[in-house]
This record gives C-alpha cells, sequence and structure tokens, in this order.
C-alpha cells in the first residue's frame, strides 16, 4: 500500500502512485501515424520498472523512464502525489547539506552565503515536540544551523509583516472598485500554495480574479534575502543560497513557480525548501538532539530589532491574514475600530465567518475557508453568483498551517494532543501589529521606495496563472 502524500489534501485528488504515468491529466495523448504493412510496437515491463519497445520481429529497445522535474509540473490535480519523490529529491535536506559541503570545499570567492528562513509555525512544531520554548527553539535551531555552515537564520514572521499590510491595503483598495470590477470582491488570500495550485488548474481564468495579488511571507522573504540582503551584503542574488523551513510540502512548489525566478541571476528567490519533519531528519542525520543545544543570539535583517524577543501576529496560525485584513478595513472604511472579533462556527471548525455590522446594515462579510470540502462549497458558491463575502482566508490543510503536511507527526497516533501543544506554544508568542513595526517602516522607504512604487509591487506582489487543460482523463481511451 502506498504510503499518504505529505502535500496537502487539494493535490491529492487521485490515488495514482506509478512514476511514469502520473495521472491521466497530465498526460498528453500524441498523434502517431501508422505506416502501411508495419505492426505497431509493443511495449514490455520488466519486473524492476523498465521498459522497452518490442518490435514485430522480436528486437527489444530499452526506454528511457520519464522524469518530472519542479519546472515541468503543473501541481494540476493527479501527479503531485507520483511526482512527490522528485520534488523532495531536488529541494530536501539533502540537498542543503550538499550546499555545506560544497562550500567547505572551495575558495571564498565561490562559496555561497547560505540563508535559512523560519517559519514560526515550523518552530512551534518543533518546540512542542521537544518541549521547549518558542524562543529557546529559535535560538538552539539558529545554534544547530550555524554549526552545520549556515551564515545566517531568520524568521519569516517579519517577512509576513509586509504580506499583511500588502494585504489589507489590496482589498481597501478593491473595495472601493468593486462598483466598477465584479471580480473585485470577495479577495481571496493567496499565502496557501495549495489553494493556489488548486486553483489554477482546476478553476483557472474563473477564479483567479478574485485571488489576493500579495506575496506569501516565504516569497516576500525571498525578495528581501535576494534583494534587500544582497545589497547590504554587497553580493549578487546568485550568490546567496536561500533555504527555508515550512510547514507544508506545497511551498516546495511555490518556491519553484518561474514568476519567483531571478532571469537576470539564473536564480530562485528561495533555492531550497525543508519542511519542519525534514528538520527532525537533519537533526538525526547529524545525531544532534535539540533541547541539547547551546542558545545562540537570533539575526536580524536589522540592528535596530530586539535580539532577545520573538514576534508574532494575532489571528490564527496560519498567519491572521483575516483579522488584521478585518480591522483595518473597518478602520479605514467605515470609522470603526475593532478590538476583538466575535467569529461564529457554520457546518464545521474549519468554516467560520465574521460580520461587521452598523444600523441594521452589514458593512463588512469574511469568512476563513480551510481543507478542500469547505474550499468546494465556496468555489462552488462563488460560481453560482451566491458567495456573500467581502473577503476569505483560505487554507487547504484543515485547521490551517499549524496542521501542515509538513509538521512534525504525533506518536502514537495522539494528533489531536500535539496540535493542542502547537497552537497553545504558537499562540504564546507576544504578538505586534505590522504599522507599528518601525524596521518595516524603514525598509518600505529606505529600499522599496515608497509603498506605491514598482519596486514594492514586484517584491511583494505575483500573478497567477490558469493551467489550460487538453483533455480530461474521462476523454482518454486506453
Amino acid at each position: 500500500m502506498a504510503a499518504p502524500s505529505p502535500f496537502s489534501g487539494v493535490l491529492q485528488l487521485t490515488d495514482l502512485d506509478d512514476y511514469i504515468g502520473p495521472s491521466q491529466e497530465c498526460i498528453k495523448p500524441i498523434k502517431v501515424d501508422k505506416k502501411p504493412g508495419k505492426a505497431a510496437a509493443k511495449i514490455r515491463i520488466e519486473d524492476d520498472g523498465s521498459y522497452f519497445q518490442v518490435d514485430e520481429d522480436g528486437a527489444s529497445l530499452k526506454l528511457e523512464k520519464a522524469k518530472i522535474t519542479l519546472n515541468d509540473c503543473l501541481a494540476c490535480s493527479g501527479c503531485i502525489t507520483s511526482a512527490e519523490s522528485v520534488l523532495i529529491t531536488q529541494q530536501s535536506h539533502e540537498e542543503l547539506s550538499k550546499v555545506l559541503n560544497v562550500n567547505k570545499t572551495v575558495d571564498s570567492a565561490s562559496r555561497k552565503l547560505v540563508v535559512v528562513s523560519v517559519s514560526p509555525q515550523s518552530r512551534a512544531s518543533l518546540a512542542a515536540r521537544f518541549k521547549l520554548t518558542p524562543l529557546d527553539t529559535a535560538k538552539k535551531l539558529t545554534a544547530f544551523f550555524k554549526r552545520l555552515g549556515v551564515h545566517f537564520v531568520f524568521d519569516t514572521t517579519f517577512s509576513r509583516n509586509f504580506s499583511l499590510l500588502e494585504s489589507q491595503r489590496e482589498f481597501v483598495e478593491r473595495f472601493r472598485r468593486r462598483a466598477d470590477d465584479k471580480t473585485a470582491l470577495p479577495m481571496l488570500a493567496s499565502a496557501c500554495p495549495g489553494w493556489i495550485c488548486y486553483a489554477e488548474k482546476t478553476h483557472g481564468r474563473f477564479i483567479i480574479p478574485y485571488i489576493s495579488s500579495t506575496r506569501s511571507p516565504q516569497q516576500v522573504m525571498g525578495s528581501l534575502v535576494k534583494g534587500y540582503l544582497a545589497e547590504q551584503q554587497c553580493l549578487t542574488p546568485d550568490q546567496i543560497y536561500h533555504v527555508t523551513v515550512m510547514p507544508c510540502y506545497d511551498k516546495k512548489l511555490e518556491a519553484s513557480r518561474p514568476d519567483f525566478f531571478i532571469q537576470e541571476h539564473q536564480t530562485r528567490e528561495v533555492d531550497c525548501v525543508i519542511t519542519t519533519g525534514e528538520v527532525l531528519k537533519l537533526l538525526d542525520q547529524e545525531g544532534v538532539f535539540l533541547p541539547e543545544v547551546d542558545l545562540a543570539p537570533l539575526d536580524s535583517l536589522f540592528n535596530s530589532l530586539l535580539e532577545e524577543e520573538l514576534i508574532g501576529h494575532s489571528g490564527g496560525g496560519s498567519g491572521g491574514y483575516l483579522e488584521h485584513v478585518y480591522k483595518y478595513a473597518a478602520r479605514e472604511l467605515f470609522g470603526i475600530q475593532v478590538e476583538e472579533l466575535q467569529y461564529k462556527t457554520l457546518k464545521n471548525k474549519d468554516f467560520q465567518e465574521v460580520t461587521l455590522e452598523k444600523d441594521g446594515q452589514t458593512l463588512l462579510h469574511f469568512a476563513l475557508a480551510y481543507g478542500f470540502r469547505n474550499i468546494q462549497n465556496l468555489v462552488q458558491k462563488l460560481k453560482r453568483g451566491r458567495s456573500p463575502y467581502h473577503y476569505v482566508e483560505v487554507m487547504a490543510c484543515p485547521s490551517g498551517c499549524l496542521n501542515g503536511g509538513g509538521q512534525v507527526r504525533a506518536d502514537g497516533g495522539a494528533h489531536k494532543e500535539l496540535l493542542e501543544d502547537v497552537e497553545r506554544v504558537y499562540g504564546s508568542v507576544r504578538p505586534q501589529a505590522p504599522e507599528t513595526n518601525p524596521a518595516v517602516a524603514e525598509l518600505y522607504h529606505q529600499w522599496l521606495g515608497g509603498a506605491d512604487s514598482g519596486r514594492a509591487r514586484d517584491a511583494l506582489h505575483t500573478q497567477y496563472h490558469a493551467v489550460e487543460k487538453n483533455s480530461t482523463g474521462f476523454s482518454i481511451k486506453w
């Protein structure tokens, strides 16, 4: 029996698990010209999985296996479970180890500056696993990675400040033009790559206009590291090897998107993504028990930041997009200061909504939709023109990012208890509104040239692409 896929549910719509023919969806039938008097060749599959073309005269020719790379992968509804071995090989803790080992053998001019950016969800998962505080976990991870040869270890909470601020401004701009643009609302969150891949492949041009153009924290961090940090270190982007530690495997797909490839320097903004579980493998590989690692000072992109304190964001383990956009919109559009949101749970805990009302009139109607079942319901309502929402925080995984497929799994099936521990640890970090972070304001001004500049647009936003289907699996005759 095949092992369950670590990718999010929306990317696991089939149970196909063969390497050569991942899915009927991703096989484009080719036209075969039959020559008169010549029979078609047959294909023989050996026990070891090798393929041979057998002609009518009995002669055989071994065929090369098809290989799917990150660039080839469309993240469609069928092939992910089959292609995951390729994805994991190209972006894995083994690849990070290779780069670090090469760094030790080459001259300084050829050496890469290695940067690791850790997500707060991954940090919380590791903290719960080892019974550590978030701050101690961050310091021990910093020490561990630097022992391996990493130069900087950053927290992607900092890049999420930009993602939240851009989402807030984008929503208000969309809300104000909703009368002239029927696809302005609802605005759908864009931070989850599993959701984005599903939307591009399955619903194409219909759903894309509704999706926020704001980059995820991972890809904003890619801009910061390969842009701002490169400038500060007097390096070109290709001289930096940037690794992120993320709670889900879908982030590997996000990092591989052509939109996040710097053509001028032939490098990705995020070179490698490893999951929380892969950090455990790396610890085991090095024979290291995280609680026994010494504490190290935290790194910061700015000297002005406090290095002995972690900062988080309120609004839940998936980044708090709904809460931050809601509060900002209430204040900016209607002059209403919202201190605390009152959520209403609908069919299940992963579909909740919140409403801002005044004098019997609904001003804002927001929702969060986590998991494939709720995403399907949301999309169907939108297609029927029956969606009542102005904004929806969409996440592919039930319970959101803290429950991502790349997180540390529970021993003995105690998954619910572990998830509760991770949520508790994650929520223990003091939240800070992104508007009040002076380093963020400084970077907007000095590096990006203002929030409305073209450079800010390029660094903090992206675009999506409908993946056209040439055929469906049901239309192919075998």
